[in-house]
């Protein structure tokens, strides 16, 4: 079963894929743990998640999710199991809060909140990572040679 979420060809396609969601989700996830680039970290996220009625180990699970999740993905250390977490993490965005708000981003202010294109993107990512791994230069590769 390990050697499965492992298992990864020497191929750069999935490296590339793999830092694009780490360098994108990285910020994310230091805002609601460290509160770095203006978050408010750990213990207030979890208040605003919970507040909103999210049950305490879901938002646990997303903010270390958001945290660890980059963090594997940069080093190629279980790649598809967090990939497989942040794709999970953004279509819950979706349904919950994003989906409301049409497909477009808030470019220009003219509506209440974000749309899901961004969170599209990432679920496409995502899904590319979970069906080739992590490719090259990943520590799942020197795993499971």
């Amino acid at each position: 079963m390990f050697q499965k979420l492992i298992r990864t060809d020497h191929d750069i396609t999935p490296t590339i894929l793999r830092f694009t969601l780490a360098i994108v989700f990285f910020p994310h996830g230091a805002q609601k743990v460290l509160g770095w680039w203006g978050g408010n970290g750990f213990l207030a996220t979890m208040d605003y998640f919970t507040g909103t009625g999210m049950p305490w180990l879901i938002a646990f699970l997303v903010v270390m999710g958001e945290f660890l999740g980059p963090i594997g993905l940069a080093v190629g250390l279980l790649s598809r199991f967090a990939a497989a977490g942040l794709g999970i993490i953004m279509l819950g965005a979706i349904f919950i809060a994003h989906g409301q708000h049409g497909f477009f981003m808030n470019w220009y202010g003219a509506q209440q909140g974000e749309g899901f294109e961004y969170h599209l993107l990432a679920i496409g990512l995502s899904i590319a990572v979970v069906l080739k791994g992590s490719g090259a230069f990943s520590i799942d590769r020197q795993l499971s040679k």
